[in-house]
């Protein structure tokens, strides 16, 4: 797999968006993607409860261990690398969580209009 460029959604380097927990697409810490994303992993998000309830509600439970994968579960103040359409469907919804724009790679605009991403934008 070959990686996309790593830009941001402000024009710059993709910075990273968290090792700890460890995210993103190719697991290295940044919301990098490429043609076999089908997801499009490239909202670096800063979780919140709510976020969570809705995420787990809508069937994409992030919350909860599964030590069989290595996954501690995500906790408020957690960033991660969400899907582009999740978070796309949480701002529909209502409950979208801040985004980190130079962590959040330029490719989220695919689906997001950048307007919308702005809107949650934290530059960390």
């Amino acid at each position: 797999m070959e990686k996309d460029p790593s830009f941001n959604v402000m024009g710059g380097p993709l910075k990273p968006c968290s090792t700890a927990p460890l995210t993103g697409f190719f697991r290295n810490g940044a919301c990098d993607t490429c043609a076999e994303d089908s997801g499009s992993h490239t909202v670096c998000a800063v979780l919140t409860a709510e976020f969570l309830a809705f995420s787990k509600y809508v069937g994409n439970d992030l919350s909860t261990p599964r030590p069989e994968y290595g996954f501690d579960g995500l906790k408020p103040g957690d960033r991660w690398c969400l899907c582009a359409s999740r978070f796309l469907q949480a701002h529909d919804e209502g409950c979208a969580p801040q985004v980190d724009l130079e962590a959040t790679h330029v490719r989220a605009t695919d689906i997001v209009p950048v307007e919308v991403l702005r809107q949650y934008g934290t530059l960390e």
